[in-house]
This record gives C-alpha cells, sequence and structure tokens, in this order.
C-alpha cells in the first residue's frame, strides 16, 4: 500500500509540474507567433490561441489543478512518512515536500518553460483545453465568487486600460528586440518610420518655399530649357509674375519630347502648353492620407498650401518613403552636408535639417513635437532668434549658434551633455554677495 500512495504521489508531482510550466509556456507564448503558424495550418496553434483568449478561465484551471496536485501530493506523502516515522514524520514531510515540488515541480519545469514558451505552449495546449473541460463546472462556480468579490472591493471586471497604445506597444517590442541585438538599427528606424506615418502632417515633411527650385515661365525659351537642364529635379514648378503664382508643374520628360518634336527649334516650345496643372494639397493632410492619394492619382508631385492657400512648399513621393527608409540618394542628387560629426565629439549641423532625420542619424532624441527643424527648435526653446555664438543647454544638449543669416539660423554646433549639467546651467546665479 505504501508503493502504491509514492506512486500516486510521484503522479501528482508530475501533473503539478505540468501545470506550472503549461503557466508559463501559455502566458508567455507569442500571440503573433500563434497567429502565424495557423495561417501555415499548424492546429495546435489554433488551439493555444482559443485558450489564450479565454485567460481568465485559462488561469483558473491550472491554478486550481496545480493546487489539487500539490496538496493532495502533501498530503499523501504526510500519510507515508507518519506511517514510517511516527508523529514526527509530519516534519520529514514537510521538507521533503518542500524540496520536491520547488524544486520539480515550479523552478524546474517553468525555467523550461520560460526558454521555449512557443514550442511548450504547443505541446501541452491540446492536454490543457481537455483539463479546462474536465474542471469547466467547477471553474464556473469559482469564477462567479471572484467576480462577486471583485465587485465588493470596487475592481471593475473586464476594465483593460492599458498605459501604452497598441502602436506604441509594437514600437516597444522592436527597441526591445533591436536592444537584444535581433533587430538591426536600419530595420528599427524603418518600422519606427512606418509607424510614424499617421503621425506626421505633411508640412513635416515637405521642402519649404525657401528651398524649393523654381522657373519663370515668362523666361526666353532657351535660358529655360538650360535651367531645368541644370536642375538635379525632373518635376519643376513653373511661375509667372511673381514666384507665389504657380502656373504648372513641367516635367523634364515632356520637356524632352517636346524639343524633339519641335527638331531642336526652341522658339517653337510653349511650356505652359506642356506643362501638368499644378496639384495643392494641405499642410495639415497625414502622411499616411498623402501617400495614399499619390497612389490614386498615380503621381509623385504636389504643392502645399497653409488655410490661407499661399504656397508654403512642396511634397514628393520620394519624402514620404525617405521617413521610412531613409534619405534616398541617386546618381543626381547633390550631396548636401547637413549633419557632420566633428572629432571632439560634437556635431555641426545646417539650421534647415529637420529633427527626425539629425534623431536617425545619430540615434537621438530631440522633441519635434513644437518645431520640424533643428534652428526651429532653438528658436521654440530660446523664445527668440538667437545671435550668433550663444548656448542654450536644453533636452541633454548644448546648441551653439554658429552662423546666422538675418532671420535664420544656418549652422549650429550641438553637443551631448549629462543631465546633471545641464540642471545646474538652470539654476540661477547669484549676482553678488551680501555682507
Amino acid at each position: 500500500m505504501g508503493w502504491l500512495t509514492i506512486l500516486i504521489m510521484l503522479a501528482l508531482l508530475s501533473a503539478s509540474a505540468f501545470f506550472a510550466a503549461s503557466e508559463t509556456a501559455l502566458t508567455g507564448a507569442s500571440r503573433a507567433s500563434m497567429l502565424r503558424l495557423s495561417k501555415q495550418g499548424n492546429s495546435d496553434a489554433n488551439v493555444v490561441s482559443e485558450l489564450i483568449g479565454m485567460r481568465e478561465r485559462l488561469i483558473g484551471a491550472l491554478l486550481l489543478g496545480n493546487n489539487i496536485a500539490n496538496i493532495g501530493a502533501s498530503a499523501l506523502a504526510t500519510g507515508v512518512f507518519t506511517e514510517w516515522f511516527g508523529d514526527v514524520g509530519v516534519l520529514y514531510a514537510t521538507a521533503v515536500m518542500t524540496i520536491l515540488v520547488v524544486i520539480f515541480a515550479e523552478v524546474l519545469p517553468k525555467t523550461i518553460a520560460i526558454n521555449a514558451p512557443d514550442r511548450v505552449s504547443l505541446a501541452v495546449a491540446r492536454p490543457m483545453r481537455l483539463t479546462m473541460y474536465v474542471l469547466g463546472p467547477l471553474l464556473t462556480v469559482i469564477e462567479a465568487v471572484v467576480r462577486v468579490l471583485m465587485r465588493i472591493v470596487g475592481i471593475k471586471v473586464g476594465a483593460n486600460q492599458p498605459v501604452l497604445s497598441p502602436v506604441e506597444r509594437l514600437r516597444g517590442a522592436v527597441d526591445l528586440l533591436h536592444h537584444e541585438g535581433k533587430v538591426e538599427k536600419l530595420d528599427r528606424d524603418m518600422f519606427g518610420g512606418l509607424l510614424d506615418l499617421r503621425e506626421l502632417q505633411v508640412s513635416d515633411v515637405m521642402v519649404h518655399r525657401t528651398e524649393m527650385v523654381m522657373v519663370n515661365a515668362d523666361l526666353p525659351a532657351e535660358e529655360l530649357v538650360g535651367e531645368v537642364l541644370a536642375s538635379e529635379y525632373t518635376r519643376i514648378p513653373l511661375w509667372r509674375e511673381k514666384p507665389e503664382n504657380i502656373i504648372g508643374v513641367l516635367h523634364a520628360k515632356d520637356l524632352l519630347r517636346a524639343i524633339r518634336a519641335s527638331e531642336g527649334d526652341m522658339s517653337k516650345i510653349d511650356v505652359s502648353a506642356i506643362a501638368l496643372p499644378p496639384w495643392y494639397v494641405p499642410e495639415m493632410r497625414s502622411v499616411s492620407e498623402q501617400l495614399k492619394a499619390f497612389r490614386r492619382r498615380k503621381t509623385h508631385f504636389a504643392l502645399v498650401v497653409d488655410e490661407y492657400g499661399e504656397v508654403e512648399g512642396l511634397v514628393t513621393l520620394e519624402d514620404i518613403l525617405e521617413e521610412i527608409v531613409g534619405d534616398i540618394a541617386d546618381e543626381q542628387d547633390v550631396v548636401v552636408a547637413g549633419v557632420r560629426a566633428q572629432p571632439d565629439g560634437s556635431v555641426v549641423v545646417d539650421g534647415s535639417v529637420p529633427i527626425r532625420d539629425l534623431n536617425r542619424a545619430m540615434d537621438w532624441a530631440l522633441p519635434d513635437e513644437e518645431a520640424t527643424t533643428v534652428a526651429g527648435l532653438v528658436i521654440h526653446e530660446a523664445r527668440s532668434i538667437p545671435e550668433r555664438g550663444q548656448s542654450f543647454t536644453f533636452h541633454g544638449f548644448r546648441f551653439r549658434v554658429l552662423r546666422r543669416e538675418r532671420n535664420r539660423i544656418t549652422a549650429l554646433r550641438i553637443v551631448p551633455v549629462p543631465r546633471e549639467a545641464e540642471i545646474e546651467e538652470k539654476k540661477p546665479k547669484r549676482a553678488g554677495t551680501a555682507f
């Protein structure tokens, strides 16, 4: 009888180990992995997804099964040791069962499960589903009692308020994988850029009107053609009378076709006739919506206007794609040294460099909510247009103005500084000493 009891006790310990491993595996299994396996035809993955979807009942079944197994094994061990050693057997049973439960029924199975949660969850899915069916009636009673107790203490049943949005959780998961070395920085930045498209407006990625390349449509044909061919861009806005009056967008290919059709006679070319009508989009439109609009219209170029209808800049499909994949350079691009790292650890930056591009290049986290460019950020923080040579410290960096042209900051030197130095610099300095 004693040996049979020991066999039953070992079986209960094995059941306890099974429930412990199942708890760790099923709570740590990746829902994304299970969804992917389900689409590949893995039926066990479907069962895992089903169990995860019934999380409340699953936890109840795991805890109930684990406690029944542990209590049953402890009771049998107490009986066996009491029979062998008398009253002192209770102490022996407690010591032995504590060691067996902690090592073999808790730590060991959970360690195995935590190292391969997806594989273990696939292995235990079907037995766990059967266990839930068997314990179903008892679990229903337990859930009802728990819900009543939760209402008594004022906890809302089913209330789930995540701290982060799903998008931020995705971003956090990718950042974690990058930190662990499983995702490269380039891939992390591309994924982050894709998630940012809904949060960005066209004004955040557009080329400002001060940097637009435009051509006067009233120029002589030969001079106009020369300016178009000298430009590195294939689509160029045409203006007449004043730069704000844009009459169309000239495509270099259309111009070359017109030159060929006129057999090289420039005087026969009417650029206003071959130019495409301008397409205006509002500056507050989201970048994701603008990307969809580009795809619908099958065009790559749009002019951006403010709420008063004034041209603020232009946006292209390439500008949006660069928010995802980073700068795209081709053989015609002019290399502009916008960010230049210095040997002393500082970085010299053109004032017109977008904050997002600087963050991506240097792996920094400067805020871009209030300003689009680095110069705009300094002006926003300084609440004025700084003079050449002025320095400011904020967001963990020291900004020094190197060049200023009229009301524009054209170059800055940025140096990362410790937070302690920034706090110390913000402390008011005493004007003198009182006697």
